[in-house]
């Protein structure tokens, strides 16, 4: 692989098979619970991208630098501390959702929950849609 070559790359990886090997019942439980939601959000099937992240649909980027390729629009990965989802777009225009939601934690393009069953389904749903549109929508260069 080339040194400029993204690591979490789209594949032809199980799904189900991963979100079945989590070995956490709570996240494993969890994870199930949100694949069809996000799968009704985007209209997406989900694609294992790398070895540990469900991700819907794509988006194409290039970086001022030159630097460009592939990324799931959104996605989710049920790591051991939290479920963690993925806004690529980020969460400016999601703030009202996130004041919504319930508990949890963000980063730049990462929103963590502890439980999913703490937050609610509607709200992240409708955060979910958003953000899909947002980043197969942008406009990257």
């Amino acid at each position: 692989m080339a040194r400029d070559e993204p690591v979490t790359r789209e594949n032809d990886g199980d799904v189900a098979a991963f979100l079945s090997s989590v070995p956490d019942e709570r996240r494993r439980a969890d994870a199930l619970a949100l694949l069809p939601l996000m799968e009704r959000a985007t209209g997406q099937p989900p694609r294992l991208w790398g070895t540990s992240i469900v991700g819907f649909g794509r988006y194409h980027y290039t970086y001022a630098t030159g630097r460009e390729g592939d990324a799931a629009a959104v996605g989710f990965s049920p790591r051991k501390a939290n479920l963690t989802v993925y806004f690529p777009m980020g969460f400016d225009d999601l703030q009202d959702d996130l004041a919504r939601l319930g508990p949890h934690t963000t980063s730049v393009s990462c929103l963590y929950l502890k439980r999913l069953d703490d937050v609610d389904l509607e709200v992240l749903e409708g955060m979910v849609r958003r953000g899909y549109r947002q980043a197969v929508d942008h406009v990257w260069g």
